[in-house]
C-alpha cells in the first residue's frame, strides 16, 4: 500500500469496479479481446498490448478498444464497424451454439464474507461502477450470489463511461451520498481512478491478481505493474493507495476510520 495517509472522515459509500476488482477477467474479456483483434489479422495484439492501451486510459469499452488494437495494427484488417467487431467479440465471450463463452472462465476474486463485512461497515451503501452492460453485470453478480450486496450498479447503458465522471456521480446519486473523500471507488485502471478523482470522491487503486503474481515472481511488490503506475500518476496533488488483489486491505483501511 503507498505510504498516503487515509482521509479521517467516516466512510459513507464504498463503490467497486467490476472486472479486475470482483471479477478475474483475464482469461474472459482480455482473451476476448486478443481473439477478436487476430481474427482480423492483427495478429502482433497480446495480452501485454492490452495492457498497455488500459494503462494510457480511455479504454474502458472494449469493444471499441478492440476496434481501435485492430485499426492501429500494421496488419490488421481495414474499414471494418463497430457493430462487426463486436458481435466477433460477443461470440467469444458469450459464446455459441457449438462453443462455449470465455465468461465461464471468470472467477470471484474477493471472498463473499468479505463482501458481506464490507457491507456492513458501509451501512449497505455499496455499488458496482462497471462499463460491462447491464445483462454481463448482473449474469456475475447472481452466479456468485453478491448482488445482495450492492443497492445499485451502474453500467454501459446508464450513461458516458469512465473516465467521465459520470458513472461514479450517478452511483453516489443513487445511493443518496454526496460526493466526497468519505466515498471511495475502487478500481484496476487509471480511468477508474481519474473518473473517482473528477466526481471528487476517493479513489483507490487494487492490483489484477495476474498483475500481482507477474510482479511477486520477479521479487517486486504488487504495485509494480503498469496498471498501478498508471493509476498513482493519475493524480499530482495526492498520492494513490493501491491495495492488493481480494480487497482484504480495504477491510483494514475502513476499520482504520
Amino acid at each position: 500500500m503507498s505510504s498516503s495517509a487515509p482521509d479521517s472522515s467516516p466512510i459513507s459509500a464504498l463503490l467497486l469496479d467490476m472486472d479486475g476488482v470482483l471479477a478475474e477477467v483475464s482469461e474472459s474479456y482480455r482473451v476476448s479481446i486478443v481473439k477478436t483483434c487476430h481474427r482480423y489479422n492483427a495478429k502482433s495484439v497480446t495480452l501485454d498490448t492490452v495492457a498497455e492501451w488500459k494503462a494510457r486510459g480511455g479504454c474502458n469499452n472494449d469493444w471499441v478498444l478492440s476496434l481501435d488494437l485492430i485499426s492501429e495494427s500494421k496488419d490488421g484488417d481495414k474499414g471494418l464497424t463497430l457493430d462487426e467487431v463486436t458481435e466477433t467479440f460477443e461470440d467469444f465471450y458469450q459464446g455459441t451454439e457449438t462453443t462455449k463463452g470465455l465468461c465461464e472462465l471468470e472467477t470471484l476474486i474477493p471472498r463473499k464474507d468479505l463482501l458481506g463485512e464490507l457491507h456492513s461497515k458501509v451501512n449497505g451503501n455499496m455499488a458496482v461502477v462497471t462499463g460491462r452492460p447491464r445483462k454481463d453485470c448482473d449474469s456475475f453478480l447472481n452466479h456468485h450470489g453478491i448482488g445482495k450486496f450492492f443497492k445499485v450498479c451502474v453500467c454501459m447503458e446508464d450513461g458516458p463511461p469512465k473516465p467521465d465522471p459520470f458513472p461514479v456521480s450517478e452511483a453516489c446519486k443513487l445511493l443518496g451520498v454526496s460526493p466526497s473523500s468519505s466515498v471511495i471507488m475502487v478500481g484496476d485502471t487509471p480511468d477508474d481512478i481519474t473518473s473517482a478523482l473528477r466526481a471528487e470522491v476517493r479513489g483507490v487503486g487494487v492490483a489484477t491478481p495476474e498483475a500481482a503474481e507477474a510482479a511477486e515472481k520477479i521479487g517486486q511488490s504488487h504495485d509494480s505493474g503498469k496498471l498501478c503506475q498508471a493509476m498513482k500518476a493519475c493524480s499530482s496533488e495526492k498520492d494513490i493507495t493501491i491495495i492488493k488483489p481480494g480487497l482484504e486491505e480495504l477491510l483494514t483501511l475502513l476499520e482504520s476510520k
